[in-house]
C-alpha cells in the first residue's frame, strides 16, 4: 500500500526547513547506508545527530501526530528521528530494500522497519530527475510530490530515487514500526476506517451501522496488533 499524504508541512514551514538545510553542512550518505545498499547510494546527508536535525526532526514528528490520514495509513508503534537528505548532480540511490531492523540513535532502541517514509522538501520544478521509483504488488510507481507532502510505503518494497540531472532534491526520511506488522491488514484496516468516517460524514457517528463498522474495525486492531 503506497498512500500520498498532502501537506504535512505548510509552503511556510516548508521555507523554514529550506533556510535551515540550505546554510548546512551535509556529509556522505555512505555513513548511514547498509551493507546492501552502500554500492549504490550516492547522496549528501545532514548529520543525525546535528542539532539542525534534530529541531527539524521533532517538529516534524510533532506535525506527523496530528494527520488524521497518516495515523490510519500507518497506525504507528515507534517511529525513528527524521533523517534528512539532499541529491544534486547525478546523485542517486540505486535498487535497494531497506533495513528490517533499524537502531533509534537518540534511545539506542530497535525497531523493526515496516513503513518507510519521504517527506519531500523542494518543489517539483527545482529538479529534474529524482523521482523515488516504489516496486508494489500492483507494479512500479515513480513518485514526485510538491513540497511538505510525504509518502508512505511498505519498506519490503524494492525502490530506488533515479539520478538527479538538474537543481537539487531535498527530503525528509525515516522509518515506523507499526502496531500492524501486515501491510495486507493494514490496508484492510485503512480502506475500513476510511469507510468508517466518509458513512459518519453523511449519516451520524452514533448511526447504528456507522456504530457496527467502528465496532469491528478496533475489534480487528485488537486481533492484530503487536504492543
Amino acid at each position: 500500500m503506497l498512500i500520498t499524504i498532502p501537506d504535512i508541512l505548510s509552503k511556510d514551514e516548508v521555507r523554514h526547513f529550506r533556510e535551515v538545510l540550505d546554510t548546512a553542512e551535509w556529509e556522505s550518505g555512505s555513513k548511514t547506508a547498509g551493507a546492501q545498499s552502500q554500492s549504490v547510494k550516492q547522496n549528501q546527508q545532514l548529520p543525525v545527530s546535528s542539532d539542525a536535525a534534530l529541531k527539524l526532526g521533532q517538529f516534524l514528528l510533532q506535525k506527523l501526530s496530528a494527520s488524521p490520514l497518516f495515523l490510519s495509513a500507518a497506525l504507528p508503534l515507534r517511529i525513528l528521528p527524521p533523517m534528512f537528505n539532499r541529491y544534486e548532480a547525478q546523485e542517486t540511490f540505486g535498487v535497494h530494500v531497506d533495513n528490517a531492523i533499524r537502531l533509534n540513535h537518540l534511545t539506542q532502541e530497535r525497531l523493526r522497519t515496516d513503513l518507510s517514509m519521504t517527506v519531500f522538501l523542494s518543489e517539483p520544478d527545482e529538479y529534474d530527475g529524482g523521482e523515488l521509483v516504489v516496486e508494489d504488488h500492483y507494479g512500479t510507481q515513480e513518485v514526485k510530490l510538491e513540497a511538505g507532502h510525504m509518502v508512505l510505503y511498505p519498506s519490503t518494497s524494492l525502490h530506488q530515487v533515479v539520478p538527479v540531472s538538474r537543481g537539487a532534491r531535498v527530503s525528509s526520511f525515516f522509518w515506523l514500526q507499526s502496531m500492524i506488522r501486515s501491510d495486507a491488514h493494514r490496508s484492510m484496516l485503512f480502506d475500513l476506517d476510511q469507510t468508517i468516517q466518509s458513512l459518519a460524514m453523511r449519516l451520524d457517528t452514533g448511526d447504528s451501522e456507522v456504530v457496527r463498522l467502528t465496532g469491528i474495525y478496533h475489534n480487528l486492531i485488537r486481533t492484530w496488533a503487536e504492543t
